[in-house]
């Protein structure tokens, strides 16, 4: 069993987790040889209000998070306060580096970037968030014509709201094959993005 979490907040972006989350239920829905569980984790399993006042309850605290092998980084304003929380940080910190690859949505890069994850490597994000990340990357390569970009082997990054969408299904097919991303997007009624 595979576990892919995705990181909730207050102020959250909305489509940059329910996209993401639609991508690899559906994916984890085809899936044959591997089991992969998808669910939401926060601090604390307490209503998050996303941008726009929805209301989504987490799955998981921080301290019940078994090994989690993807980690999905939504973005929206909350990412401000989030990379304040030191606390928060550190556990972030901790699940990327046992990940094997983690993606960051839209102004989720900015939890990356304040951890020094970014430096030296290109990146996207939302159009109105590069000056925040050119403050929070050192030597970094802005990439802002792309949808999405590899970091580095283990951190992908995706550009405005959207585009996680696309990285999502991008990373499916990294992961285990193009036939399943392109069946993911068959079912979803999306294009693939070969970006």
């Amino acid at each position: 069993m595979k576990n892919l979490g995705i990181y909730l907040f207050d102020q959250v972006e909305p489509l940059d987790f329910v996209g993401p989350f639609e991508v690899f239920t559906t994916a984890s829905d085809l899936l044959k040889s591997e089991k992969l569980r998808v669910f939401t984790f926060s601090e604390k399993i307490l209503p998050i209000t996303t941008i726009g006042r929805m209301k989504v309850i987490p799955s998981m605290a921080f301290s019940e998070l078994p090994p989690i092998d993807y980690l999905v980084i939504p973005g929206g304003e909350g990412s401000k306060l989030v990379i304040k929380n030191q606390a928060s940080m550190e556990v972030l910190h901790q699940l990327i580096e046992q990940a094997k690859w983690t993606m960051s949505v839209c102004s989720g890069a900015r939890i990356p970037a304040k951890l020094g994850l970014l430096d030296g490597n290109q990146y996207c994000t939302h159009r109105s968030v590069y000056a925040d990340l050119e403050k929070l990357v050192k030597n970094g390569n802005p990439k802002p014509d792309r949808r999405f970009v590899e970091a580095n082997s283990k951190l992908f990054t995706a550009a405005g709201v959207s585009a996680g969408i696309d990285l999502s299904l991008n990373l499916v097919s990294k992961t285990w094959g193009y036939d399943l991303a392109k069946s993911v997007a068959d079912y979803m009624e999306y294009p693939i993005f070969n970006d």
